[in-house]
Order: C-alpha cells, then sequence, then structure tokens
C-alpha cells in the first residue's frame, strides 16, 4: 500500500491551497460528488477532492482489502484477531437474512430467539404498572440506548427511560430521586457483571429499591451472559438476556442492550430500526465503492485526517433529537481507532483515529462555531440534516433549522474576501485605517471543507441507517489503517491503576510506590474529605 499512500501524499501536496469553491465551474459538480442509497443522500462536493482524488482514495481500499475484509467480517470470520473473535454485531439485525456461520454453527436461531425473548418481555412490562425504567450500563451498555431513546422520542410511548452509567454517586442518585421504586424497573447491562462502575451503581439500585417499597427480586433484568453472577445478585434466568462474545460492547445496541430502547417504543419501532440498520449493511455489501456511502464516508476521512492533517471531526446533526449522536459517534470511533499498532504488531506510518465531537445544530453555531469559520485550524464538518420534523404545526421552526445547516456548510466553503469586508464596513461608514482594521475582523478564509447527510425524517429506520453507516465507515477507515478496530486494550491500564488506588484513597493502603504527584493529591483528598 505505500505506492497508493504515496500517489495520495503527492495529491494532499498539489491540492493543499486548491479552492473548494473553484470546483463548482464544472455544473456537474454536486451530481458527480454525492451517492445515495434509498432515500439518504451523501453529499461530499464541498470538499477538494476531485475525480482523481477519489480514484487514488478507492485504489487505496482496493490495495487495503476492503472488499474482502467486508466480506470476512459478515461470514463470521474471526477478524478481530488480537482476541481471536468474529465481529458480527450485524447479524443481531439480520431479520431476513440466510445462515451466519461461526465456528461452523449458525448463530442466526439463536439470534433471533432472544430477540423474540426480548419482545415478549418489552410487551409484558409495556402492558404493567411500570413507569420508569433505569438502565444501568457504561460505555456502549449506556451510550447507545440513551442516544436513540432520545432521538425516537416520538415513537417513546412506554414507560419513561432514565440512563445511569457515571459511578460518581450523584448520577445514581439524581436519576433516582423522585421515582416510584415500586414502579421501577432496573436493568443492569454489564457481558460480565462485574463493570465496577456498573456493579456498583446496580448495589446502590437495589438498596434504594429495597429502602422504598420495591421488589428487586421482580423489578430488575440483566443483560449479560455471567449467568451464575446474575442469579447470585437475585435475578433470575427469565429476566436474563445475553450476548456473544462476537458482540463488541459500542456495537451491542442492536441486541439485549437496546432492551430498554424496545420497551420505551415498541418492539414494531424496534424492529425498524433493525431493519434500517439490516438495509445499510446490504447497501455495504452490494454498492461499488464510488456509490458506497460507507465507503466513501471513510475516504473523506481518510483524506482530511490522514491525507491533509486535520486533527478534529465535527459531527454536526441539525436535530435536536440527535443531540447525543456526536457523543455515541465521539466512542465510536476513538474507541475504535484510536491505536498506534497495525494487526501485525508494527506501529501504525500515518496519524490514526482524528478526535471526534460536536453538538447539535444550531445550538453549535452559538458556541463554537466561531472557531471552525475563523480558527487557525480545519476542522472538516459532517452536517446531518431531515427535510422534515415531526412537528407540522412549527413547519417553520424546521424550514429554519434547514436554512442554517445548508448556510453554514456554504459559509464555510465560500468564505468572506478582504475586499467582501471592506465594502461592508464602507456601507457602515468607516473609512481609512478604522475601515482596515474593523474589515481585518470580518474576513473568513473558507475554503473548509465539510459533508452533508440528508435524509426525509428522522425515524427508527432512518436512524438504523445512520448508526451502520457510521459502524461501517469506522470499519474501512479501521482496514485501511491496517488496524483492529474491535478491541479496546487502551482503557485497561486506567482500570487496573484505579483498581490498586481505591484502598489507598480509603486509607486502608499506603501510598508507598506511587509517584510523588498521586501521593500528593491522595493525601490532599484524604485530609479534606471530613
Amino acid at each position: 500500500m505505500n505506492a497508493e499512500w504515496d500517489a495520495l501524499r503527492r495529491l494532499g501536496n498539489e491540492h493543499r491551497d486548491r479552492k473548494i469553491l473553484s470546483l463548482f465551474g464544472d455544473p456537474e459538480r454536486a451530481r458527480k460528488f454525492t451517492a445515495q442509497t434509498g432515500d439518504m443522500l451523501f453529499d461530499y462536493s464541498k470538499t477538494n477532492i476531485d475525480a482523481g482524488v477519489r480514484d487514488a482514495l478507492i485504489a487505496l481500499a482496493v490495495a487495503a482489502g476492503v472488499a474482502e475484509k467486508r466480506d470476512a467480517m459478515f461470514s463470521g470470520e474471526a477478524i478481530n484477531d488480537t482476541e481471536g473473535r468474529a465481529v458480527l454485531h450485524t447479524a443481531l439485525r439480520n431479520l431476513d437474512g440466510g445462515p451466519v456461520m461461526v465456528d461452523g454453527k449458525d448463530v442466526m436461531p439463536g439470534v433471533l430467539g432472544t430477540l423474540e425473548r426480548m419482545r415478549a418481555y418489552a410487551r409484558q412490562v409495556r402492558d404493567s404498572d411500570i413507569t420508569d425504567v433505569v438502565n444501568i450500563g457504561i460505555g456502549g451498555s449506556d451510550l447507545g440506548p440513551a442516544m436513540a431513546y432520545q432521538a425516537l422520542s416520538p415513537w417513546a410511548d412506554g414507560p419513561r427511560c432514565h440512563f445511569v452509567s457515571n459511578v460518581d454517586g450523584a448520577h445514581i442518585a439524581d436519576t433516582l430521586r423522585g421515582l416510584d421504586a415500586r414502579r421501577t424497573l432496573v436493568i443492569v447491562a454489564s457481558k460480565t457483571f462485574t463493570t465496577i462502575e456498573t456493579m456498583t451503581n446496580a448495589r446502590t439500585a437495589r438498596a434504594w429499591m429495597e429502602d422504598h417499597g420495591g421488589n428487586p427480586g421482580a423489578q430488575f433484568a440483566a443483560l449479560s451472559t455471567a449467568d451464575q453472577l446474575t442469579a447470585d445478585f437475585g435475578i433470575p434466568a427469565e429476566r436474563v438476556f445475553g450476548f456473544e462474545d462476537w458482540v463488541g460492547g459500542r456495537y451491542s445496541m442492536w441486541g439485549p442492550i437496546g432492551l430498554s430502547l424496545m420497551i420505551a417504543v415498541g418492539p414494531e419501532a424496534f424492529d425498524a430500526f433493525l431493519r434500517g440498520g439490516q438495509a445499510m449493511d446490504r447497501h455495504f455489501q452490494a454498492a461499488e465503492f464510488h456509490e458506497s456511502l460507507p465507503v466513501l464516508l471513510a475516504l473523506t476521512g481518510v483524506w482530511h485526517a490522514q491525507v491533509c492533517g486535520h486533527a478534529s471531526r465535527a459531527v454536526l446533526p441539525y436535530d435536536q433529537r440527535l443531540a447525543r449522536l456526536p457523543d455515541y459517534f465521539q466512542q465510536l470511533e476513538m474507541e475504535s481507532n484510536g491505536k498506534r499498532v497495525r494487526m501485525d504488531g508494527t506501529e501504525v506510518v500515518v496519524d490514526s483515529g482524528p478526535v471526534v465531537w460536536g453538538a447539535a445544530g444550531t445550538n453549535g453555531q452559538h458556541a463554537f462555531y466561531q472557531l471552525i469559520h475563523q480558527g487557525t485550524r480545519v476542522i472538516p464538518c459532517e452536517f446531518m440534516i431531515a427535510a422534515q420534523g415531526h412537528e407540522d404545526d412549527l413547519s417553520h421552526h424546521h424550514q429554519l433549522l434547514v436554512a442554517n445547516c445548508l448556510a453554514q456548510s456554504e459559509a464555510l466553503m465560500r468564505g468572506r474576501s478582504i475586499d467582501e469586508a471592506r465594502a461592508k464596513m464602507a456601507q457602515k461608514g468607516l473609512s481609512g485605517d478604522e475601515l482596515e482594521r474593523q474589515a481585518q475582523h470580518r474576513v473568513f478564509e473558507g475554503n473548509r471543507p465539510s459533508v452533508t447527510l440528508a435524509y426525509p425524517q428522522l425515524d427508527p429506520f432512518t436512524l438504523g441507517r445512520i448508526v451502520a453507516l457510521y459502524e461501517h465507515r469506522v470499519f474501512v477507515e479501521g482496514v485501511i489503517l491496517g488496524i483492529n478496530s474491535f478491541d479496546q486494550w487502551g482503557v485497561e491500564l486506567g482500570k487496573e491503576l484505579a483498581t490498586s488506588l481505591q484502598p489507598v484513597v480509603e486509607g486502608t493502603a499506603s501510598a508507598e510506590g506511587k509517584d510523588g504527584s498521586t501521593a500528593a493529591l491522595v493525601g490532599f483528598i484524604q485530609r479534606n474529605r471530613d
């Protein structure tokens, strides 16, 4: 792949100062640099990618073996080779597909059987007097369902859902305050049932329920594969929903980790969410690279991060109900592709994943867009917009929202020249040095890249497509970088040190052997604790 990377570096140098706006001299630019699947459209024309760059990026993907790795993933091969596991979150949404084999066994009967158990339990809870569901998890056991619950609030006609993740006691205390312990279901989401933050919160919730008239034996469920530990905790097997080790945490919302979402929106809407993911899977498997949304989204990311050197990426959904989506994608990408070592154990020779961040528009416009427009760093932006909202009587709000989204991407590309700024200041009656000084503050360099994902309306099917699109985007980028996107060893060291530090903080062990800073901080905490 060295030749492909070298070709891209040469193109990157040649295109470094090329004006995006100049590419629209071709009246067919927007059509040629747009791809579509069904009623979802991906526009990457507001980048400095031209036909030559696109060809070079596709050549890189071909040389990296993206198609072969994709087929291996869907067929159940153990592509997570640092852990010796298959990667089959796609099987969780394979509602209409055929068998999926892992080690010679078809996993689909088990997947569909668990899904049917979830549906039955969700209906049971929705028909009961339960008013609130508290999902206790962290990372992938929290971010996905929390994001999707907010996104699909127009369908949330079941019990209210609350999500607890932080081991900070404030999180569980604030969540439980005001809930009726007799009418609350607690779902503990931990595959191993040993995650320290989750289990600490789970024990606190159980004590709260016991102290306030609830029945933990009947009002707790578990999303876990640790049958003995869940039984020891007091949760009977009929309320334990497990998933296999070929489903990673940040890819697990499609199965039992999505139980809180299914209870909130109902099994039918949850099935539509799964079918959206399945539709994107089929598109990813069938489309040629130059028409594949996951591949094109990944290649624009590679172009901006690894070739152009832009260190961060802003995800900007113009939909208040997608306010948690940037957080969700932050984990999805940064935990997956924040690696320094390739599959073969050698170091990655280019920068790996960028910093992913963002917020819902238009809120972000009044927070960080100043830096995006006029700061010294270029930050590629990824906009999302629906053609229509759900509030028919507030359609004028949505029209203003759409106008803002489209205006921001245009402004990032177009900018404002010094001559245009001088003209504006002259209209205000300024002249001479003061005109020049004020004009400089109003110059926008422009030429800042963005892509836009557009769709008719946010619904369960479309949300499923969006999430699966970004999952596959992360996969393609990982293959191109030569890394394993499905392990997360980077989270282990801090956990291990926290376990050893807890008795030191509690005062039952000595800080001897700790560095001076850590020991001093422990001392400060202990002196000021009481």
